[in-house]
C-alpha cells in the first residue's frame, strides 16, 4: 500500500466494509509506542482514550504520547484517510506503508520499519504468556 503525495492512504475495501458496518466513518490517529501509528474507529478510540486518561500519574508521559498526539480524521468520499504531517514524520512514513488490522484498531507502519520490527520480534524469545498459547 502506498501513501499518496498528500499523505493519504486508501482504506482497503475489506476494512472499509467493516467500518461502514460499525457506522464508523471517523477515525482517530495517534502514535504507537513501537514506532508506527495507531488508527482507531471513533467508538474504539473513546474506550482507549478513557482507559489511558484513567492511568495513574506515573504514566503521564505515555498519556501525553497517546492523547496529546491524537488527531481526528474522516474517511473521505474516495475512501482515503489523511495522515497529518507530524504523525507521518514521527512514524517515518514516506511512501510504502503497511496497514495492519488488529481487531479493535489498525496499525500503520512504514513498510521497511515494519519488516525490521517484525524480524526483531521473530528473533526474540517468545514471551511466557504465549508459550502455552494454542494456535
Amino acid at each position: 500500500m502506498t501513501l499518496d503525495g498528500k499523505g493519504r492512504i486508501a482504506m482497503p475495501a475489506r476494512h472499509r466494509e467493516l467500518l461502514a458496518a460499525m457506522g464508523a466513518n471517523q477515525l482517530t490517529v495517534t502514535k504507537h509506542p513501537e514506532g508506527g501509528l495507531l488508527i482507531f474507529p471513533r467508538p474504539a478510540w473513546e474506550l482507549f482514550r478513557d482507559k489511558v486518561a484513567a492511568l495513574p500519574m506515573e504514566a503521564s508521559g505515555w498519556k501525553r504520547v497517546f492523547l496529546g498526539n491524537a488527531m481526528d480524521v474522516e474517511i473521505d468520499a474516495s475512501s482515503r484517510v489523511l495522515i497529518a504531517p507530524e504523525l507521518r514524520t514521527s512514524a517515518g512514513l514516506v511512501r510504502d506503508v503497511m496497514l495492519l488490522g488488529m481487531g479493535s484498531h489498525f496499525e500503520l507502519w512504514d513498510a521497511t520499519r515494519h519488516a525490521e520490527h517484525e524480524a526483531r520480534v521473530m528473533q526474540s524469545e517468545m514471551p511466557e504468556s504465549l508459550k502455552s498459547f494454542s494456535f
